[in-house]
């Protein structure tokens, strides 16, 4: 298990730079199995570096896809494939271990076409607007997946949502909750960046000022 800042969904990649001597050998061990995988955790409290940390009960299988190693760091980029619950966490030498039981994977009603089609736009959108307030990790005009189940959770991926968002929507039971909830919560975040925005400039966005 490898718990991160960060949350990792589904058919997303991350990108990873690995030195801690606990992952270095996790990462030998992940490696002489085939396909090499490893679980990722949202941190709830803690940091990356050191241990110690407490981390939330749901996460996904991340498999490595590309791997590249110089002077005690290994950089590697793997990608999001299917979701997990921590049933139990092992002890952490050497390095996080964890008992795990795979989550449903989310099935696909053509019904729900318009809902996608609808967070596609809220999602672009919002990532349009609040990349003229802040540095944004994915642009507005990102591809997505032809399959709608992978698409969803790209667009969960890459809405501009904080982590507690993040984690709401990597627990959904379905493609319906799961695209209801991209689409409320990227709304609520999208009028937050713009409240803020005109409030660091002292502007009144009712008057349009």
């Amino acid at each position: 298990m490898f718990p991160l800042g960060s949350v990792l969904f589904p058919h997303m990649p991350v990108a990873l730079r690995v030195f801690e001597e606990r992952y270095l050998v996790m990462l030998a061990r992940v490696l002489q199995t085939e396909p090499s995988e490893f679980g990722v955790v949202l941190i709830e409290r803690g940091s990356e570096v050191g241990g110690g940390e407490q981390r939330f009960e749901v996460g996904t299988v991340a498999r490595i896809a590309q791997l590249e190693a110089s002077e005690g760091v290994v950089g590697l980029v793997g990608l999001g494939t299917r979701r997990i619950a921590v049933e139990r966490w092992l002890d952490d030498e050497p390095h996080p271990l964890a008992d795990v039981r795979e989550l449903p994977e989310l099935s696909w009603d053509e019904s729900l076409r318009p809902l996608l089609d609808q967070a596609e736009i809220v999602v672009r959108r919002t990532i349009s607007r609040a990349s003229e307030f802040v540095e944004l990790q994915w642009p507005a005009d990102v591809e997505l997946d032809d399959d709608p189940v992978r698409a969803s959770w790209q667009l969960a991926g890459i809405a501009p949502l904080g982590e507690i968002d993040q984690i709401t929507l990597l627990r959904s039971t379905s493609v319906a909750q799961l695209l209801a909830r991209v689409i409320d919560l990227t709304d609520a975040a999208g009028e937050t960046f713009t409240a803020t925005w005109y409030a660091e400039e002292g502007d009144d966005p009712e008057l349009g000022a």
